[in-house]
């Protein structure tokens, strides 16, 4: 069963269960309704030492950075500002307390620099390498949630930033250089939490998630939900060093990734421009189709790669 298949299999597994208001699976976040035109949402990602980091190349304080930055990008894909979060790690037993310390400082100083509150979580041993989990918790109006079923044909799809550096420093890593500009990315992502709650607050900014396995597989999630297809312009899509390949092929680069109102979309541009210093980066458009395909165009005519996103299993 590949990963996707797990998660759609769990979705039909619940589904007929009664959520009390919750959302169903498919959003970075579930949704829960507080009152008050309020919600909370909700995310949980792990972190596997040997899967997602390989501790000899990565330190203990960027390593509790980034378990809280991959969570926070999932709250920001949703529009709405994170608040809290809970932690819970499964450690060695030969590990040091001055690890120990430098991976919550690495956490800590992540969550003070976006007001987040540690809240709670559970501590126990592992036999098989660092394990860690968290949950973070935004909260937010509810006209703010943007999903990935609210794209339209017609839409321009945008990118929050230069993909592909992740992808590029993991194979740095890989290949022993731990030292370049690409693996210092890798190991330590920056959400875009600012840009995701100044998105929320734009009402022609439709459907919304972010990078984490790469365009070419992210995209589609979105394409799937909202029912249409994509056309995509290569040689628009920002790629780190030129490498197209690691751009839309190459994970954790926790960009966003969103689609607005294709009649809105040139005063979007001039807002955000004003508003960030720099331009969004238009890379496609959604169309008319019966499948969730994304077209790929290179100067203007349509090519055949076989470009595909990351994977666990």
């Amino acid at each position: 069963m590949t990963e996707f298949g797990l998660i759609e299999y769990v979705a039909q597994l619940f589904g007929s269960v009664e959520r009390q208001g919750w959302e169903a699976i498919g959003d970075d976040c579930t949704v829960l309704p507080i009152g008050g035109g309020e919600v909370l949402v909700i995310t949980t990602d792990m972190l596997q030492e040997d899967v997602h980091f390989l501790r000899s190349a990565t330190s203990a304080r960027e390593l509790g950075r980034k378990s809280l930055a991959v969570n926070l990008s999932d709250v920001a894909a949703m529009g709405i500002k994170p608040v809290a979060a809970l932690l819970s790690v499964a450690l060695p037993k030969n590990l040091t307390d001055e690890w120990a310390k430098e991976f919550l400082d690495g956490f800590h100083s992540l969550a003070a620099q976006y007001g987040v509150a540690l809240v709670g979580g559970d501590t126990t041993s592992s036999k098989s390498g660092v394990s860690i989990n968290v949950v973070a918790i935004g909260r937010g109006r509810a006209e703010c949630v943007k999903r990935r079923s609210s794209a339209r044909v017609g839409d321009a799809i945008y990118v929050g930033g230069e993909l592909g550096a992740s992808a590029l420093g993991l194979r740095d890593i890989l290949s022993g250089e731990l030292d370049t500009c690409n693996a210092a990315i890798h190991r330590n992502p920056e959400p875009q939490v600012e840009l995701g709650e100044w998105l929320g607050e734009r009402g022609e900014v439709r459907a919304m998630m972010d990078l984490s396995d790469g365009l070419a597989s992210d995209l589609c999630h979105i394409l799937k939900l909202s029912c249409c297809g994509a056309e995509v312009d290569v040689d628009a899509v920002p790629a780190v060093e030129g490498d197209i390949e690691a751009a839309v092929c190459g994970g954790e680069d926790y960009k966003l990734l969103f689609t607005v109102d294709g009649s809105a979309a040139e005063q979007f541009e001039r807002c955000f421009e004003q508003k960030f210093g720099y331009a969004p980066y238009r890379v496609g458009r959604v169309v008319v189709s019966s499948v969730p395909q994304i077209v790929w165009l290179k100067s203007g005519q349509r090519i055949t790669p076989s470009w595909r996103g990351f994977t666990h299993f």
